[in-house]
């Protein structure tokens, strides 16, 4: 199976130098806004994808158990250094295109920062739908095509490309800018209701977070964020959406969970994978795939 390319950020120092030092916690902050007035209040097992070292990890503490999930193994060691060896949290290294989980396992997801890396943005949405349950919660962040900037750029003739049409713009290497009006029908198609837009990070500029503390920046950046019921013209633009209640299904508790039941085959997608303790096997296809150091790693099998 042929999947997209995949922006692999194995051996960056992104949450240092983006992150912790990069001034960024205006944006830091105005994220975790988003977060605390979309998230369900409760849930058994969130799966997050595009996790990085485990910024948002902390903030859904109302789930009982969270899969992070991320392509690059060091951005998942970083996480599990910062978040420690909890049974609550489990490391997978996948890629988004093939989700190594069998269908409607999760009853929530996230995906903060990611959808952006995604060349084939529909193909992703699709898998994840596949794998959340009937009535589960997703919550997308994506980057905007329709911002004020693109569009006072684009109207003075410094920008090619327009932000109001519908395709994806690709900034850079896979790097992508989204329309709203797109972002939407996409999560329509796959039967998703949308339930709430926020307009996030309305002072993304360099001047602005020199002079005023990022704590007040974010503080009104709250206040502005629910007008995105509306329009969506900042940067970065936050959706809750519900997936459709198609048919009943009974989640389990997350105490009976038995982490091996979550995954199938990437590769030929039959289950139930066999523990091996040090790696996981499917006996459909033979592949084997590494559990190593707390991280179950289904990029490519082992020999």
């Amino acid at each position: 199976m042929t999947t997209p390319p995949v922006c692999d950020y194995e051996g960056s120092d992104y949450q240092t130098s983006f992150w912790d030092r990069g001034g960024r916690q205006y944006e830091d902050l105005a994220e975790a806004a988003a977060l605390k007035r979309l998230l369900p209040a409760a849930g058994h097992l969130m799966l997050e994808l595009g996790a990085g070292a485990g910024r948002n990890t902390l903030r859904y503490q109302g789930f009982d158990r969270i899969v992070l999930l991320d392509y690059s193994l060091s951005q998942l060691e970083q996480a599990r250094t910062r978040l420690g060896d909890s049974a609550r949290f489990i490391y997978v290294a996948a890629d988004i295109y093939k989700l190594p989980f069998r269908d409607a396992k999760f009853d929530a997801a996230t995906m903060i920062r990611t959808l952006h890396h995604m060349a084939q943005a529909p193909a992703a949405l699709k898998q994840v739908r596949r794998v959340l349950q009937p009535g589960s919660i997703f919550i997308l962040e994506f980057a905007n095509k329709l911002n004020l900037k693109s569009i006072l750029r684009y109207w003075l003739g410094k920008q090619s490309w327009s932000p109001f049409t519908p395709e994806p713009v690709e900034f850079v290497s896979l790097n992508f800018d989204f329309h709203p009006k797109e972002v939407k029908k996409w999560l329509a198609e796959l039967g998703f209701e949308i339930q709430n837009m926020l307009s996030v990070s309305f002072f993304r500029l360099g001047l602005l977070k020199r002079i005023i503390p990022a704590k007040i920046l974010a503080s009104l950046d709250n206040i502005l964020q629910p007008s995105g019921k509306l329009f969506q013209l900042t940067p970065s633009v936050f959706v809750r959406a519900q997936l459709k209640n198609w048919q009943s299904l009974n989640s389990s508790s997350p105490d009976s969970l038995e982490i091996v039941d979550l995954f199938r085959c990437p590769e030929c997608e039959s289950h139930p994978l066999q523990d091996q303790v040090d790696f996981l096997v499917c006996p459909a296809c033979g592949k084997k795939w590494s559990h190593c150091a707390g991280i179950y790693d289904f990029r490519a099998p082992i020999e």
